[in-house]
């Protein structure tokens, strides 16, 4: 395999506008995301930004980023667009898609996702989940479960389901992580497809993927990353930057 790390980010986020520039502990928090891309090392990193700002952030700290069209309706859509100028010959067979807002993620979370698809030759898309939270996360339409077919070592699943629905019984409920690695081919597919009935019903982009018939794996992390999303969200992660100082 062959992969590259590609982090879409975008100044227009709803919630919270401007937030991959948003300063945490002194650091832009998509340069932050970028770090620990780069610390992963599990390949050449770029950020797939909408804003020219974003870009300037990411050219000063040292990193690579390429403008895409601020137009582009998602995440996948501009990692594609980054892909088609970084690299038109086509030689990474594997994108991993880190969002742009997990500023701590952890370098070992991209390494799995790398290691489901080198591990199983049925895997088209690999993802994340964590242990929930809290037990409230059981019916909480904002955290999105994951059903898996456990590996008997508990640490991947092959990918049942996707929802938003409350989970009942004694075993575990998988938070999903939303993080992927994408085989090239898989990637193209899933993109050029239009959103799934699934995929309408729950809000959930990753049913699209099912319905076409793909592969997704879980690695199954300790917990899950912080995640900035609000002004709460930002402050939490300032708190634990100012933590680990």
């Amino acid at each position: 395999m062959n992969p590259i790390v590609l982090i879409p980010a975008r100044m227009a986020a709803t919630r919270l506008p401007g937030k991959p520039l948003a300063d945490i502990g002194g650091v832009p928090m998509i340069v932050r995301v970028l770090r620990q891309a780069e610390a992963a090392d599990v390949g050449p990193v770029a950020v797939a930004a909408g804003d020219p700002e974003i870009v300037a952030a990411v050219e000063a700290a040292g990193g690579r980023a390429v403008l895409t069209d601020p137009a582009l309706p998602s995440g996948s859509d501009r990692i594609l667009a980054a892909l088609a100028v970084l690299d038109h010959e086509a030689r990474h067979d594997v994108v991993i898609n880190l969002q742009g807002d997990m500023p701590f993620v952890s370098p070992s979370v991209l390494l799995d996702c790398g290691a489901l698809l080198a591990t199983h030759a049925s895997c088209d898309i690999a993802t994340v989940v964590a242990p929930e939270g809290a037990a409230a996360d059981r019916a909480n339409p904002d955290v999105v479960k994951a059903v898996l077919a456990m590996e008997a070592d508990g640490r991947s699943g092959r990918a049942l389901y996707f929802t938003r629905s409350t989970l009942y019984g004694e075993a575990p409920v998988w938070r999903h992580i939303g993080i992927y690695g994408y085989r090239r081919i898989a990637l193209q597919r899933f993109n050029a497809a239009t959103p799934s009935p699934l995929e309408q019903r729950e809000k959930l982009e990753q049913l699209r993927a099912m319905e076409l018939g793909l592969s997704i794996w879980a690695a199954v992390a300790e917990a899950a990353p912080i995640s900035v999303d609000s002004p709460a969200d930002l402050e939490r992660a300032r708190e634990y930057a100012r933590t680990q100082a």
